[in-house]
Formats: structure tokens, C-alpha cells, sequence
């Protein structure tokens, strides 16, 4: 018998993105249902999903959710077949566009009733329905699936919970008027009361057995003030039960030699390909076809997040001191960021072109045929976008926060390149810390030898799903019952070990992250230990 895993998550690719959630979900399913795991995938019912949805049938119904009766659909995905569930609720989900937003770019006024019902769905159907299995482990991702944790212990259903966090700024709080209408027990409202709401994540934070992050660096920062978003101290009583996870990339999809977006393959022994790829870039975006002239490339969500902001300060500088330098935006976010990139590229035509949206395909062409990615973040939970450019030979330039810290190395110097550099980081968020870091970029550009060592170094480094799948099946592994076998993982490549956490003493006396393979005598959370969680984060709130 093998562990039966159920990922439940607003989004996965193919069959709904909007970032790099998508994204995880749908590469870390089919990575573990290679090693061996049963592994299905519920999703809500969105209409581009249900169209792409394979061997599409009917499994059950679910007559009594918030919201309304519903149907669960069961399918597969179109690419790795992994089995995937999706609430059909046309009420709730039936909308086009954005999974979250509606036409104008607010947040549906009804987000809590949908993903509450996406929730209690995703409960029942764990601890089984008719026409489908049970489930042993449910790992939900994000806010939008935190509430299945709670509702999966209130149930008193014999199945194991994680929590991904891969964003903690986005919290699902709500008025607590709109918690007690949706049914949610008083004693849960109350204890995931979050200043005068109810907050879905801390619900899952506080309910699930293990909670992950996903990437080293960001499990470090989460416990403190500065990028706890206020669920800090929730996170230092839990820090036994925090695992960190670094996140993958589909090797198969970001593949130059295999791109079928691009004009023409290329290896790390030959960039021939990635050279007409610069070509390609630079005539559909209409700047001068130039091989020398460094091509610096922005492919991140336009937010103050991500640094837009200081991006707009630092890029005519960049501009003005360099009149070769040629800047490629690809994104979407904030009106006020679009419209102040539009504003630019106006103003340096021959440098600088702006294409506000995003496209598989554009991604795919922008990390091809870019020398550089600028790529600037208050806070990283894990940054794809950096490993996505290194995979293609072109070298970040990025904030020196959360993910980027574990994923790119900065040597200091040119030199030391040949000790495994692969990008440039920056401290702070100010105009003069990013010109920095692109100046000093630029400078290894110039020196073509230093230059085609970083692009190795970043092409050569496995970012892919292997290892992360194996610890993701270790950590199941301290979840399961001890007579349940786990696939074999002795055919899985390692990457090289990494250090262990750790804190400054001043703020925690143990290391906030424990290794996955440590395994539990008891592997559900107490009463008392979620008890001491809720009185732990009191005094803050």
C-alpha cells in the first residue's frame, strides 16, 4: 500500500496560472507521481479548466456546500496525466478571466464564499465520498485551501494536513461577521481572529500538522517582524513544524534545447541558439539588432512588491549612462507601474520597449534572448523567475531577500565567477543599491570570458523537481503510519546538502526549520500544542 496525496490549490498549470503557484502545484504533482506517490490534484472549476480537463466524468455531488450544490469532476491533466478533481460550482467559479479578480482588477466581493466552499469540498472529498478514495495526506497551498486543515480535525477525519505557504502577505482576512456566516465554529473564529478579522491563513497555520515554505531563506524571515506580516509570532510556536522546501522548475518545459518557442535550440556548449534568440527579442520588440549591446530584461509582476517602483527611478539612470544598454519589460500588475513603463519606453525607443501582459511565449523568448534579468523584491518567497533565466543563460540581477539568497550566488568580483557565481544581489530597495548591482553586472559583461562562465554556472545548476519531490516524500514520510511503505527514493540525484537554520539567538534559542526526515511519535497537532500557538501570538494582536 502507498500514501494516497490530495493537493489542493486555486491553481496549476496547465490548467490555471497566474504565477508561480500555478506553477508549483502542477510541476511538484507530476515530480511525485514519478517517484511512485498517488497523487491528485483539486482545483476550482474554472471554465479554461474544465475545457482542457482530460477524460472528464462526473464523480460524486456535493448537494450541501456554502454557495450552493456542486459537482466534483474527475479528470486527468493534459500533459502528465496526473489525476485531478475540480469543483464544478458554475455559481461560484463559472467567470472569465482572472481566478481572483473581476473585470475592473478588484477582488471578487465574494472570494471568501468561494474558497470557503472550495475548501469544505476539498475536506470532504479527503476523507472520501462515493466514487472516490480516501485520502491519507492533504497538502494545501496558499490561503485560498487554508481553511481545509480546520475543517479536516473538526471532521475528526484520520487524514494528515501540510499547509504550503507560498506567500504569506496574502492572508484571506475577512470580517468576522462573514467567518460566522460561512459556519465556521466559534471557537475557531475566535482563535483565527486576526486584528478584528478572521484570517484563513492563520486558520491553517494553526490547524495544519506541518507547515512548509518554500525555500530555505524565507522559512528564516517568516519568523521575524519584519517579513512576518503579523502571523510571526503564530510561526515561532509552530517553528517545530515548519519545513522548508526549495521550489523546483519543470526541466521539460524550461529547456532551451527543446524550446519549441524558440527559432533555434542551444546547449551550454553552444549559444549560437541563444545569440539568435537575442536577435529574435530585439526585432519583435523593435530595438536595433545589436549582439554586443547588453539586453537587460524585466520579467516580473509590475507591484510594489516586486519593485516597480524603484525599477522606474533606477532605469533612465541606467539609460542615460549607458546608451547601448537595451531594457525589455514583459509583465502585468499595478495601472500606475504600467503606465509609468509605457511612459518610459516612449521616451528611449531605441533602448527600451515595454509589453504590458504576459504570454507563455513571450516568457519563454524574453529568457532566451536577454543577457540580464533585473529582478528586484521586498520580499521572495522562493523567485522561479531567476531560476527560469539562469536555466537559459541569462544572469539575474535580483534583491538579496527570501528565495534568491539560496537560488543565486554572488561572488563578490569577476574573478570569482570560476567558483561557482551565477548573479548580482542587492541589499535595500533604493534606486542606488539596483544601479549598483546593474553597473556592477555590466562590468562582467564587458569581460566575455567571466561572463560565459556565469552563464555556465547558472545553466549547469539543477533547479528541477528531484530533490524537492524526495524531500516532500520524506516529509510525508513523518506523517504516514509507520507500516505505510513510501516509494523508493534511492534513484533520485541529490543536490548538495545545504547548512542547517538557524536564528541569531536573540530571537529563537532553536533553529525555526527541522529537517524532514525527523519523524514524529505523534504526528497530528494537540489541542494543547495549537493552544499554546494561539496564546503564544495573543499578546501581538
Amino acid at each position: 500500500m502507498s500514501l494516497n496525496v490530495l493537493f489542493v490549490a486555486s491553481e496549476a498549470v496547465p490548467l490555471a496560472k497566474t504565477g508561480g503557484l500555478g506553477d508549483m502545484v502542477g510541476a511538484c504533482a507530476g515530480a511525485l507521481q514519478r517517484a511512485g506517490l498517488h497523487v491528485t490534484v483539486m482545483l476550482p472549476g474554472y471554465p479554461a479548466a474544465r475545457m482542457q480537463l482530460r477524460d472528464a466524468r462526473v464523480a460524486c455531488a456535493l448537494p450541501d456546500l456554502p454557495g450552493g450544490p456542486a459537482r466534483v469532476l474527475l479528470g486527468a491533466m493534459p500533459d502528465t496525466g496526473v489525476p485531478v478533481l475540480l469543483l464544478d460550482a458554475p455559481a461560484l467559479f463559472d467567470r472569465p478571466g482572472s481566478p481572483y479578480l473581476d473585470a475592473c482588477g478588484e477582488p471578487y466581493a465574494d472570494n471568501a464564499l468561494r474558497f470557503a466552499a472550495f475548501s469544505q469540498a476539498a475536506a470532504l472529498v479527503a476523507g472520501g465520498v462515493r466514487g472516490l478514495p480516501a485520502f491519507d495526506i492533504v497538502q494545501a497551498h496558499d490561503w485560498h485551501a487554508a481553511l481545509v486543515p480546520l475543517l479536516v480535525k473538526r471532521a475528526g477525519l484520520p487524514v494528515r494536513t501540510v499547509l504550503t505557504v507560498h506567500n504569506l502577505a496574502f492572508q484571506g482576512n475577512v470580517p468576522l461577521r462573514v467567518a460566522r456566516d460561512l459556519g465556521m465554529p466559534a471557537d475557531a473564529v475566535r482563535e483565527a481572529e486576526f486584528f478584528g478579522q478572521f484570517s484563513f491563513l492563520k486558520a491553517g497555520l494553526l490547524w495544519a500538522d506541518r507547515i512548509t515554505t518554500v525555500s530555505r531563506a524565507y522559512a528564516r524571515e517568516i519568523l521575524t517582524d519584519t517579513f512576518g506580516y503579523g502571523m510571526q509570532d503564530v510561526l515561532r510556536a509552530r517553528r517545530h513544524d515548519l519545513v522548508a522546501i526549495l521550489n523546483g522548475i519543470d526541466n521539460t518545459v524550461w529547456n532551451p534545447s527543446k524550446d519549441a518557442y524558440l527559432s533555434r535550440p542551444y546547449f551550454t556548449a553552444d549559444l549560437s541558439g541563444k545569440h539568435a534568440a537575442k536577435r529574435q527579442l530585439q526585432a519583435l520588440l523593435r530595438l536595433p539588432e545589436d549582439p554586443h549591446t547588453p539586453l537587460l530584461a524585466l520579467g516580473s509582476r509590475l507591484t510594489h512588491q516586486k519593485m516597480a517602483d524603484v525599477a522606474l527611478r533606477a532605469l533612465p539612470q541606467l539609460l542615460e549612462a549607458d546608451p547601448r544598454l537595451q531594457v525589455a519589460v514583459l509583465g502585468c500588475g499595478e495601472r500606475s507601474y504600467e503606465r509609468g513603463m509605457a511612459a518610459l519606453a516612449a521616451r528611449y525607443p531605441r533602448q527600451m520597449a515595454a509589453t504590458i501582459g504576459y504570454t507563455e511565449r513571450n516568457a519563454h523568448m524574453l529568457h532566451a534572448g536577454a543577457d540580464l534579468l533585473l529582478h528586484g523584491s521586498r520580499f521572495e518567497p522562493c523567485g522561479l523567475t531567476p531560476l527560469y533565466a539562469m536555466r537559459y543563460g541569462t544572469v539575474p540581477v535580483a534583491s538579496r531577500v527570501g528565495g534568491l539568497v539560496d537560488t543565486i550566488a554572488d561572488r563578490g568580483s569577476p574573478e570569482a565567477a570560476l567558483r561557482g557565481a551565477t548573479g548580482f544581489l542587492f541589499d535595500g530597495d533604493t534606486p542606488e543599491a539596483m544601479i549598483g548591482a546593474v553597473e556592477r553586472a555590466l562590468r562582467v559583461f564587458a569581460q566575455p570570458r567571466a561572463w560565459r562562465i556565469l552563464q555556465y554556472n547558472g545553466m549547469t545548476t539543477d533547479f528541477g523537481w528531484s530533490q524537492p519531490a524526495r524531500e516532500y516524500l520524506a516529509l510525508y514520510a513523518t506523517l504516514a503510519p509507520r507500516a505505510t511503505p513510501m516509494p523508493h527514493l534511492q534513484h533520485w540525484p541529490m543536490r548538495a546538502t545545504q547548512p542547517p537554520l538557524a536564528l541569531p539567538a536573540s530571537r529563537l534559542d532553536t533553529a525555526p526549520v527541522r529537517k524532514p526526515t525527523h519523524r514524529r511519535r505523534t504526528t497530528a497537532l494537540s489541542d494543547a500544542a495549537r493552544a499554546h500557538a494561539v496564546a503564544y501570538a495573543a499578546p501581538r494582536e
